[in-house]
């Protein structure tokens, strides 16, 4: 049973991913501090930094934004492998000039939002791209035959010069399901390329933030219900649902805390410490560069060999640590540091157990082998969170 779990106020809501009772995933979103990432804007350069190939954007908000070179250039001449410093940013903007751009990471500490040129509107099936004449398959549909079926499908109702991302849940859609999806996406720009400029800079799209991705991006993923504690989101919930043409069962419960210890859980992951069955436990640690993720055998102590019980722990860590990237939507650099075993075998079953788990979670998880510090690396992009 998958359920999605929407609590909170009118200004404060958090997001819960409900897996067969088990909390798998959790946003929170502030309305006051609401995600600008995916939103669209026509800002208004305020200087270029020639040096950094870089300048900075006026968009609105709350501090101006960033915008590298590549990010302007077009997507094709990225595809053709062409530097960005080939091209002087001064050949592309100048400083008052108008430009549309779409938030592609949110500030983060003193760093404001990074933009992009790169246009993309996500719909249900595709991510169409306005400004880029390519189609890409998302690698998680396997099948060749499948990806070449969708890539024609996409290129038949795709206007020329445009482009799009044909997504996961796309896989064994009809023609017209994706038919359908892309004439939308494509009206949707249209209206946004229609709206009327009064003033710059503007925001002349929004997202919609966290709540509106995620229903998005779970409707087509075998989501059996959505469960709200407060009927006063159901007209809100509805009204994502209708522009979606997506029909989810939707529950009222105010009592949906106390089932499934939702609450519980909830609080376990303001935690740094996560304790595992056989007594041992993790530590997570975040730092502006990297998080770091320690592994204890804590009170486990064996009963057999050394190397048997540390790899019993290492194995219970990795599965466990698969779990928390994802509940926690932890993304960048995490350097796991695993109790140190001396047979090679045993280093692979951790790898394989990091590798088995990490394909239950919805986003890119890529897995490196131990370093000679017996250092394991992985990477792993973001769904929801803010960073």
């Amino acid at each position: 049973m998958k359920e999605l779990v929407i609590l909170g106020t009118d200004d404060k809501k958090t997001i819960c991913l409900v897996e067969d009772e088990e909390l798998v995933e959790k946003y929170e979103e502030d309305e006051n501090n609401k995600s600008i990432e995916g939103n669209i804007y026509i800002g208004k350069v305020q200087n270029v930094i020639t040096g950094l190939q870089s300048a900075f954007v006026n968009i609105g908000e709350k501090r101006n934004a960033f915008i590298h070179v590549k990010d302007i250039l077009p997507k094709v001449d990225i595809v053709k492998n062409e530097k960005p410093e080939e091209k002087n940013i001064n050949e592309l903007i100048k400083p008052g000039d108008p430009i549309i751009v779409e938030v592609k990471k949110e500030a983060v500490d003193k760093k404001g939002p990074r933009l992009s040129t790169h246009i993309t509107l996500t719909n249900r099936f595709v991510v169409f791209m306005p400004n880029s004449n390519f189609i890409t398959v998302s690698q998680k549909i396997e099948n060749n035959k499948e990806r070449e079926r969708l890539k024609e499908i996409a290129k038949k109702y795709l206007p020329e010069g445009s482009g799009a991302i044909i997504r996961t849940v796309a896989e064994n859609k009809s023609e017209e399901e994706l038919k359908n999806d892309i004439l939308k996406t494509i009206e949707k720009w249209k209206v946004i390329q229609n709206i009327s400029i009064d003033e710059i800079p503007q925001k002349i799209y929004d997202k919609g933030g966290v709540l509106k991705k995620t229903i998005v991006d779970l409707v087509d993923n075998k989501l059996d219900k959505i469960v709200l504690k407060d009927k006063k989101d159901l007209s809100l919930i509805n009204n994502i649902l209708d522009e979606i043409e997506a029909d989810v069962k939707i529950e009222i419960d105010d009592e949906i805390l106390n089932k499934y210890n939702l609450s519980k859980q909830i609080q376990a992951t303001e935690s740094n410490k996560v304790w595992l069955k056989s007594g041992g436990f993790i530590t997570i640690d975040k730092t502006e560069a990297l998080v770091a993720i320690d592994v204890n055998s804590g009170k486990f102590i064996g009963k057999k060999d050394v190397e048997e019980t540390i790899t019993k722990v290492n194995l219970e860590a990795a599965k466990e640590i698969s779990k928390q990237l994802r509940l926690r939507d932890i993304s960048g650099i995490i350097i796991i540091d695993f109790i140190d075993m001396q047979q090679d075998e045993n280093k692979q079953s951790v790898i394989n157990e990091i590798i088995k788990n990490s394909k239950k979670d919805r986003s890119k998880v890529q897995v490196e082998e131990f370093t000679k510090l017996n250092l394991m690396e992985i990477t792993r992009k973001h769904i929801n969170s803010k960073k």
